[in-house]
């Protein structure tokens, strides 16, 4: 091992340590105390009851951490987007559960929680996944619910994603474990069979004080739309449970008897581990975005049996592709190579610039995936495509296209993980949340944004000092670094991981040695969608 291995290491380590500590406070949702108040009142925490439904020891994954993460400061923040989403096992069978956090302002929706309810629901759509609601809300967070209520991706959107996957045979079960008002009264009704906990649930279009204020009719919650209302005389649920385990338990057993799916049919051979140790991983990535290091090394350490069939290995070098297996399931893998590579002309290619030869292989290769119905893994860590006369001369821009048309037809799973940067159209190319990966995650070390941090601050700065001049200010070299390394701070607050994260521009944040458990489950959950229709480039320019 040498000094930078070492380095490395530590480094790694360190982002590491700082997610684990992150992920820990997040958990904790709108705080300990509130917590506390629920077990009070009898009730579990969104996680405790995700945690309750999920099989033992089995595998999980979460997606969306950090959803809203420093954002909404004005309004108290909201951990996690105040709902808690997990891909996971109930009675061996894989499912999605949605569980509002009635600790973060009593589960009320912002901006935020719709897109992440969205998104858990565009899973199950693109998997047909059956999925769980564990509704606990307050309902719209009314102070920002312009942000939230009408628009195409608003919260309306959300029962109509209910009525589609009704119409597709997804299998909907929601348990009403709290309070559930007003338009999000239709979530669970629209679901296939809905659960009521007595006591601590209830569903209505408005609340006892709202009733009075409007007809002048005097009633309590509890009789308004409690458990015994609804599944005694309205006839809305369809069960009424005790408490929250034994709604839970329920929903254990009907998920037991759900049918099999019809399979996609990806290829699976029994799982191996790699040969080369994961946890190299953290000694080969470097410290500094800017560094190189040889992609080859982190593949051969996610693989099975560290055995990798490249695909065109002396052509188009700064782009690897090829074949592997991850946990048993049969992937085409296309990544970026990070170092300095030399052509058979003689030429050299920077590490992580997409180049006219590798997008070209990539578009190939891609082609060649679908045509065998090979699920994708793209790793990336890349600064864009190669610019200057040359480039241009040779067409890299529509070789580009090529790239981009591939990866936006493909119509095998994707899945995309952000090892290092993502800068720009190589976001594109590489099939970046906009391309509909099934899942997309980020390590710690990954950074999100147009261009780097220090190349943006030199843009800006050139634009903010030549605006300052026409103002008639002096720019000393001293003020000209203040503002350099402003701009430079607010930037790279930007390129964070957890940025992008809080926006749902990725799925989660994970330790690189999850890779793998992320890319198997993917695929499982994959295997439940059987491929509608062919691979298509449309118009193609050759």
């Amino acid at each position: 091992m040498d000094i930078n291995f070492n380095k490395n290491e530590d480094h790694n380590k360190l982002l590491l340590s700082d997610l684990k500590r992150r992920l820990a406070t997040v958990k904790l949702g709108g705080g300990k105390k509130r917590i506390e108040k629920l077990h009070e009142k009898g009730k579990l925490s969104a996680r405790e009851r995700i945690d309750y439904l999920l099989d033992k020891n089995s595998k999980s994954i979460e997606i969306g951490a950090f959803a809203g993460e420093d954002m909404y400061k004005e309004h108290g923040g909201c951990p996690s987007g105040g709902v808690v989403v997990k891909i996971g096992y109930i009675k061996g069978k894989q499912c999605i559960v949605v569980a509002n956090d009635p600790t973060v302002k009593a589960g009320a929706w912002f901006p935020i929680t719709g897109k992440k309810n969205l998104r858990a629901q565009e899973i199950a759509i693109e998997n047909k996944l059956p999925i769980i609601y564990l509704v606990d809300s307050a309902g719209v967070y009314l102070p920002m619910q312009d942000e939230i209520f009408p628009d195409k991706e608003h919260f309306g959107r959300i029962f109509r994603n209910n009525a589609v996957m009704s119409s597709m045979g997804i299998t909907q079960i929601a348990a009403v474990m709290g309070s559930c008002v007003a338009g999000g009264a239709y979530l669970p009704i629209m679901s296939d069979e809905a659960l009521i906990v007595d006591k601590t649930g209830s569903i209505f279009l408005a609340g006892s004080y709202l009733v009075k204020a409007a007809i002048g009719e005097t009633i309590d919650n509890e009789t308004l739309g409690g458990a015994t209302t609804h599944c005694e005389i309205s006839g809305v649920t369809d069960y009424k449970a005790k408490d929250d385990k034994d709604a839970l338990d329920t929903i254990k057993n009907i998920v037991d008897k759900i049918g099999d799916f019809d399979k996609a049919g990806y290829n699976r051979a029994a799982s191996a581990k790699p040969k080369e140790s994961p946890e190299d991983i953290y000694g080969i990535l470097p410290k500094s975005r800017a560094e190189q290091y040889d992609m080859y090394e982190i593949i051969n350490r996610l693989v099975d049996n560290s055995e990798f069939e490249e695909y065109k290995a002396g052509y188009g070098q700064t782009i690897i592709t090829g074949y592997a297996r991850i946990d048993g399931w049969a992937v085409g893998i296309v990544a970026n190579q990070r170092k300095l590579v030399k052509t058979k002309k003689g030429e050299m290619q920077f590490g992580g610039v997409i180049y006219n030869d590798s997008a070209d292989k990539a578009t190939r290769f891609i082609a060649n995936c679908n045509q065998k119905k090979i699920p994708l893994v793209f790793l990336q860590d890349v600064t864009g495509f190669m610019v200057g006369s040359k480039s241009e001369h040779s067409g890299i821009i529509k070789d580009g296209a090529k790239m981009v048309n591939a990866v936006s037809n493909s119509v095998v799973p994707k899945f995309t993980i952000v090892i290092g940067n993502s800068y720009g159209a190589g976001n594109y190319a590489m099939c970046g949340k906009a391309y509909d990966p099934r899942l997309i995650v980020a390590w710690p070390s990954a950074e999100l944004a147009v261009m780097s941090g220090n190349s943006a601050a030199k843009v800006l700065l050139q634009i903010e000092t030549a605006a300052l001049k026409k103002q008639g200010e002096t720019i000393t070299k001293e003020k000209e670094e203040e503002l350099y390394k402003k701009i430079k701070d607010r930037y790279d607050n930007q390129v964070s991981p957890y940025y992008a994260a809080a926006r749902l521009w990725t799925d989660a944040i994970i330790d690189p040695l999850d890779t793998r458990t992320w890319i198997s489950m993917g695929i499982e959950a994959a295997n439940h969608a059987p491929i509608e229709k062919p691979f298509n480039l449309g118009v193609l320019q050759v």
